[in-house]
């Protein structure tokens, strides 16, 4: 009976998670735990959408001075949860807040313990079970997983120490208690299953592990862990040569995962190891780094992994967060999930075996010609759909937007003997290599999101070139790198676009619409729709309307999602390096809301702490 009780309190747990994100409401970072950020609103549409205007705006720093209008301080890439008129935030201050989701007017403030701060990407809304009331659960850049009682703002009784659980363990810090840990997004929920992932180090090689854990959300405890280099005995420890897996940092999940709740799956996407640009210490294909791994999301026990790159050597972090979608083919739905890493290489995977549904080539790449590197021979090709970024880059084709910016990058290109490339050529020691892309994509962390009635997926592609090069010191092996950007006119070196929106038709393969994102303010007139590097992803609405911020030009755009047209655009004082939500207020309308700090590694001018709601007039 006791059993049969649990059983029913969890279901209920999951039908109202649901059931808010049907309602309107914005429950979850990705929308729903399958991170299509689709949401049912049809209020604002490609017919009204220009009539948006801002309605509200919070400062998230307690200090703001509306005198100056700049606030010093972190920068942000939250995404607010929306839940019955309650909008709660995490703040790169120390704190996280609750508002009125109308008003903007400030319910309750949480402060963290001294010196940390939420992770960088928000929160996660827990409904509640038994006696347990909705909880915020979320990690922080210290590495705590803290639970908030969602109406006061207060640590949630019984959950870990005082509702702070230390996620810093010896098994997790691998012996070495000093190195860098924390979360940096938030984590994902599966009935009373708290799934958490972590930001670990890039380099040197020796780490925290990047294990992922289950937890339980009312108790906190311990649940399971999943290793994310296997172990002696587990399945695919012998993709790591030796004993080189012991000790190794990186791949971890340092983004969202997301839940197929019907199902019950978890999906990890990994990212690659430590030292991400060189791997003569690790030979072999290095699993699951790379990887999509699919887990009971119960148990943590394994079901399938699909790796979308072999021996990663350039950063190619599976990084996106994987998008649960329907295909559909002779008129059945089948259901699976986007993979796409920093390569901007979509794989479309069943969901249940994790078999591709486009097939999918082992295509001969490039050698290395630095000691001890042993590239891996072939990388994984699918034939739809295309690549959605460059992979390459040859001399001539250097940008020519001004003949300033031509100038400037051939100079830099003869000055340091700066090199051409193919798609997956390994990183050189002897010259630098311009190679495409490069660490901040293709996609950057914000991924796409999926409009079931039309089966389009979206997304944002960056064309951004890094510029690297192996160096050896003292017997160890590092890099140099810089974006392959003008610094005099901060423009891209290569002939634009320099960033993109897409849409794929997921049940052909085929490209529905692509569009330029961005424009270079710096760049002549009638030269300036270059598009732009971004950063965070775009969100659709069953109204017809795409919307995304991310670049790094300072505007917040609407785009029809069946044809691209770019609908309504609106300049903010910071740019918007976060992933937008909408969510339909007490007072019956549609809002949508942004968070702009500028900063972010794209460089953007920072100084912003700013939240700011938009909604059509009131009628």
């Amino acid at each position: 009976m006791k059993i049969l009780a649990i059983i029913a309190t969890a279901a209920l747990s999951l039908s109202l998670a649901e059931a808010r994100a049907a309602s309107g409401d914005w429950p979850a970072y990705g929308h729903d735990a399958g991170g299509t950020r689709y949401s049912p609103l049809t209020q604002i549409t490609p017919a009204n959408v220009a009539g948006l205007k801002p309605v509200w705006t919070f400062h998230m720093n307690p200090a703001f001075d509306p005198r100056i209008g700049k606030s010093p301080g972190g920068t942000s890439q939250d995404t607010p949860l929306e839940i019955d008129g309650v909008l709660y935030l995490a703040t790169p201050y120390n704190r996280v807040v609750a508002l009125d989701a109308v008003s903007g007017r400030q319910i309750w403030s949480y402060v963290l313990p001294a010196s940390d701060s939420p992770s960088w990407r928000g929160l996660a809304w827990w409904p509640g079970s038994g006696a347990a009331g909705p909880r915020l659960i979320f990690g922080t850049l210290q590495g705590r997983l803290i639970a908030l009682d969602a109406k006061t703002g207060t640590p949630s009784a019984g959950f870990g120490g005082g509702g702070i659980v230390n996620l810093k363990t010896p098994q997790i810090m691998n012996g070495l208690p000093d190195s860098p840990y924390g979360l940096t997004a938030p984590p994902s929920l599966y009935r009373n299953v708290v799934i958490v992932g972590s930001r670990v180090q890039e380099d040197p090689t020796k780490g925290a592990s990047g294990d992922v854990r289950g937890f339980d959300a009312v108790s906190g405890k311990l649940l399971w862990t999943f290793h994310s280099i296997p172990r002696p005995g587990e399945p695919g420890h012998d993709s790591w040569e030796g004993d080189s897996w012991k000790q190794r940092s990186g791949v971890n999940v340092w983004n969202m995962m997301t839940v197929d709740e019907q199902r019950g799956i978890a999906y990890l996407p990994f990212g690659a190891p430590t030292l991400d640009r060189f791997g003569a210490d690790h030979h072999g294909s290095n699993l699951y780094s790379d990887s999509l791994v699919a887990v009971n999301a119960e148990t943590g026990k394994y079901l399938w992994h699909y790796q979308v790159q072999h021996h990663d050597i350039w950063d190619y972090d599976l990084h996106t967060p994987p998008t649960l979608i329907d295909v559909t083919r002779n008129g059945k739905a089948i259901p699976a999930v986007v993979a796409m890493n920093k390569s901007a290489i979509m794989f479309i995977l069943n969901r249940v075996t994790g078999e591709p549904l486009y097939p999918v080539t082992e295509t001969p790449v490039p050698k290395s010609d630095v000691e001890g590197e042993e590239a891996w021979p072939t990388q994984p090709i699918p034939s739809r759909p295309v690549q959605l970024a460059r992979s390459s880059f040859a001399l001539n084709e250097v940008a020519t937007v001004t003949p300033e910016l031509k100038a400037n990058c051939e100079a830099w290109i003869a000055r340091d003997h700066l090199k051409p490339s193919v798609a997956f050529q390994p990183i050189p020691s002897d010259a630098p290599i311009i190679r495409f892309p490069g660490g901040e994509g293709g996609p950057e962390w914000g991924g796409g999101a999926f409009d079931p009635k039309l089966g389009l997926f979206v997304v944002n592609t960056n064309a951004m070139g890094y510029v690297e090069k192996l160096v050896k010191k003292d017997g160890v092996w590092g890099f140099t790198t810089a974006h392959f950007v003008d610094r005099a006119t901060n423009m891209m070196c290569q002939q634009p676009p320099w960033g993109n929106l897409t849409a794929v038709n997921v049940s052909t393969g085929e490209i529905a619409w692509r569009v330029t994102l961005g424009v270079s303010d710096q760049a002549p007139p009638g030269k300036q729709d270059t598009g732009r590097p971004s950063n965070g992803g775009p969100i659709l609405t069953a109204g017809g309307v795409t919307f995304i911020g991310g670049t790094d030009d300072s505007r917040f755009r609407a785009f029809d999602t069946r044809t691209g047209k770019e609908l309504w655009t609106t300049k903010l004082d910071y740019s918007a390096h976060a992933t937008p939500m909408t969510f339909q207020g007490k007072d019956g309308r549609q809002y949508v809301g942004i968070v702009a700090t500028g900063g972010s590694y794209l460089n953007s001018p920072s100084g912003g702490d700013s939240l700011v709601m938009f909604a059509l007039p009131k009628q």
